[in-house]
């Protein structure tokens, strides 16, 4: 049996990580971001160092339908769906708040409807979140929960506004509300899975040290707080998050399913310990 994996966002940063560490994990490896250039020398790098998996560039933008179409195809066509590490997103300064939840939210429910006719058992998927939500106490009411529980109806967008105001169009807001989510999906989906014997969790990463994060940071004078209140004295690597991803997605986690990891260096401990 031929397993098979996937990395979004495998061009860069956490994604590329995670992908080193599922290199080990399957036998062949879906490399997918949206820059081309950028996850075929990640593709080429993998080749040149002898890791067990043949990876296999996927030039995709995880919120165009037909291209995850082709995803799904490619990994039926190649073997057995064993594990997901769904890194691809961006954060507050990269786009508007439409983009934001499409990319974050959508994107990630998109993926999933996509994979899921392909779980088995004994595979496994693991969606970035962000510890944004769990900072900014998002607790939303029966009628907005509804709508981020439905992320693919055609009118969420415009549902999601009417529901939270014109707030929402403030990216440092819509950040938090699209991963929160994310941990929502997680869930969810978790519970869809289980009957095949397929698992899915969220993992929030903290502050990380990428290029992303470092972008953020050079922007928001907030980011500076956490990396100063963070109880283990520095920003995470993307190393770190690989590492929790690789174990969650292992059968050695094989009874983790339906929660969200938190990868913070105890942040969130610190400033809203009570």
């Amino acid at each position: 049996m031929t397993t098979v994996g996937i990395a979004t966002g495998a061009g860069r940063g956490m994604g590329e990580a995670c992908a080193r560490r599922l290199a080990d994990m399957v036998d062949v490896l879906l490399l997918v971001d949206r820059d081309e250039a950028a996850v075929t020398a990640v593709a080429k790098d993998f080749s040149d160092s002898g890791l067990r998996a043949v990876a296999e560039p996927f030039a995709l933008d995880v919120t165009d339908r037909e291209g995850m179409a082709r995803l799904a195809e490619r990994v039926a066509e190649l073997g057995t769906l064993r594990a997901v590490a769904h890194a691809a997103g961006i954060s507050p300064t990269m786009a508007d708040w439409r983009r934001i939840f499409e990319v974050d939210l959508v994107g990630t429910a998109l993926l999933a409807e996509t994979l899921r006719p392909l779980a088995t058992a004994g595979t496994a998927m693991v969606y970035f979140a962000s510890m944004s939500p769990l900072l900014a106490r998002i607790d939303p009411d029966p009628a907005v929960a509804a709508i981020l529980d439905d992320p693919l109806d055609p009118d969420f967008l415009d549902k999601i506004h009417d529901a939270l105001g014109p707030t929402i169009e403030n990216t440092a807001m819509a950040y938090p509300w699209a991963k929160h989510g994310v941990h929502r999906f997680a869930r969810k989906e978790a519970v869809r899975l289980g009957p095949v014997g397929a698992r899915a969790c969220s993992l929030s990463p903290g502050i990380i040290d990428t290029p992303q994060g470092r972008q953020e940071a050079s922007t928001h004078a907030s980011m500076q707080r956490l990396i100063d209140a963070t109880p283990l004295g520095r920003t995470g690597s993307s190393e770190d998050v690989a590492s929790v991803v690789a174990f969650m997605l292992s059968d050695e986690a094989g009874f983790l399913n339906g929660i969200d990891i938190l990868v913070d260096g105890g942040v969130f401990a610190a400033v809203r310990g009570d």
